[in-house]
């Protein structure tokens, strides 16, 4: 299937992003992946509408592209050329798992041989499998991954892709080298086996409370200069008091700034090679806030990349 024929074009591109910009000459290619892996009885419609809803966050802002942005010091997208597509949606399906995770692995791989990063908004936290399986050429690799949970299930209701099996599934990958996970709370998805495994593995785990105490550089100095990283973001590591709109709200996460002063040490101090933002929920976002704010982070990393 052609490139073109994967997605459901989008007549409102995400902030700085135009949907006019073809790949080959794009610095960042921003797509949707709706859906990912489900679990027999737990729905995944839930995400179906996150990418779009996300894009409209920032409708109105977007005409406003050469205003100063005060979170990065200037422009959304600095002073020199840094182009960014939005392709649209994947064409995926709510009960296709296997289809969906080709869908997102095979689009991934054609913008990484673009030579142009991508950017992918969520669906639940199964999309990241395919995501980081594209990112093979790269390796070796450094995860990221800012989330309330570890993910390191083996399997939940006979299901090995689902959403609590992301990082299991990554640290099986030959070109995965090093895991950091931040932001990791309350139940956290795990029970004492999967804990241990991820730290047999050599998983690096920092917990709420310590990146508030010990801040941005408890994850920097775990990382090595200009390593290439993969930073994978789900929206409940945000506090829920700002981040209502997921499945499991869960008090004590990130703050917005930290959030993104984190994604920015990240991007400054390595060579970041791809984003995503999963888990965001439209339904349960009852003011629309929620949207600007995940919204917020996601051109937030366009900026940052767009200066480095």
């Amino acid at each position: 299937m052609s490139m073109a024929r994967k997605f459901d074009p989008v007549k409102v591109p995400f902030m700085g992003a135009s949907n006019a910009v073809e790949i080959a000459d794009a610095d960042v290619v921003i797509f949707g992946a709706p859906h990912g892996t489900p679990y027999s009885g737990i729905a995944n419609e839930p995400f179906a509408a996150t990418p779009d809803t996300l894009r409209l966050a920032l409708e109105e802002d977007a005409q406003w592209l050469d205003h100063w942005d005060f979170d990065l010091g200037g422009p959304l997208l600095g002073d020199k050329v840094f182009a960014v597509a939005d392709v649209g949606n994947l064409k995926t399906s709510s009960l296709d798992g296997e289809g969906n995770r080709d869908l997102i692995r095979d689009a991934t791989s054609e913008i990484v041989e673009s030579a142009a990063i991508p950017l992918m908004i969520g669906g639940d936290d199964s999309t990241p499998i395919p995501f980081i399986e594209a990112l093979k050429p790269f390796g070796p690799i450094t995860i990221v991954q800012i989330d309330a949970h570890i993910d390191w299930r083996d399997e939940r209701r006979g299901e090995s892709m689902g959403y609590s099996s992301t990082m299991r599934r990554a640290s099986e990958l030959d070109h995965v080298e090093n895991i950091i996970q931040v932001g990791i709370r309350g139940l956290g998805s795990a029970r004492a086996e999967e804990v241990n495994i991820a730290k047999q593995w050599g998983a690096n785990i920092i917990t709420a409370r310590e990146f508030h105490k010990h801040g941005i550089e408890s994850v920097t100095k775990l990382l090595k200069d200009g390593e290439n990283c993969l930073i994978t973001m789900d929206c409940d590591a945000l506090d829920s008091g700002i981040m209502p709109a997921v499945m499991a709200p869960t008090p004590g996460g990130l703050s917005y700034t930290q959030s993104i002063d984190l994604i920015d040490a990240v991007i400054k101090k390595t060579n970041l090679i791809a984003f995503d933002l999963i888990e965001f929920v439209q339904s349960r976002d009852l003011n629309g806030t929620a949207a600007i704010t995940a919204a917020r982070i996601l051109a937030n990393a366009l900026g940052c990349l767009a200066r480095k």
